[in-house]
């Protein structure tokens, strides 16, 4: 066995283990961020059967994954990182799922292009828990109307996503963030990272973002 298969399976145990813990019924996803990872590093847990895997940029997403998607029509692709307007159409094209619409033009954007190619993106939106300046994600106080827009354009958003401040215990946010997401009726909701997917599915997390726990430090 691998090492990568090897750490995506301490990983499942991991996981498997809480939820009979917390008495949960629905089993989180893991997303494999495979960005900057060469497809000779993702090729074990692929043959292994793992489907959803995370980019963080476009470009570098339909350079690693158009031909194996082609062959291989089970796996999800997930976008993580920031998206800007003039990138939506191979966006849409190659991913399955957008973790970080956070405003009213990207959102119309995306409508635009994926009706052109009939096809149905699972949406996240990215909301800024920790009210960073530096960091991509809506305003908590403005989710609601983002929410309201993303409805009557008809995109189709499954819930929120958040990175919460680095070096600090994320429980806060977390608790905040499911509390958030119940109130808006979302059922999906993406946060907990390598450090601590654990801790995000106590605060009912269903897909987490797992990268170097998985293939290692990025260098």
């Amino acid at each position: 066995m691998s090492l990568v298969v090897n750490n995506l399976n301490n990983i499942e145990k991991q996981i498997k283990s809480k939820v009979k813990d917390l008495n949960i019924i629905k089993f989180p996803k893991i997303i494999a961020v495979s960005k900057t990872f060469k497809l000779s590093q993702i090729m074990p847990i692929i043959e292994y059967g793992h489907c959803d895997f995370g980019e963080n940029k476009v470009q570098e997403a339909l350079e690693k994954w158009s031909i194996i998607k082609e062959k291989n029509k089970n796996i999800k692709l997930h976008l993580i990182g920031k998206l800007q307007t003039n990138k939506v159409k191979s966006a849409v094209q190659i991913f399955d799922y957008i973790h970080s619409v956070d405003n009213e033009r990207l959102a119309k954007k995306i409508v635009e292009e994926q009706k052109k190619i009939s096809k149905k993106i699972k949406i996240f939106l990215q909301v800024n828990i920790g009210n960073e300046s530096q960091k991509s994600g809506i305003n908590k106080n403005d989710i609601k109307d983002l929410v309201l827009y993303c409805n009557k354009i008809e995109l189709n958003v499954i819930g929120l996503m958040c990175i919460p401040p680095a070096n600090i215990d994320p429980e806060n946010h977390f608790k905040e963030m499911s509390e958030l997401n119940k109130s808006l009726g979302f059922k999906e909701l993406s946060m907990g990272m390598s450090s601590d997917f654990l801790e995000a599915i106590k605060y009912s997390s269903t897909y987490v973002r797992v990268g170097s726990a998985i293939f290692g430090l990025r260098y």
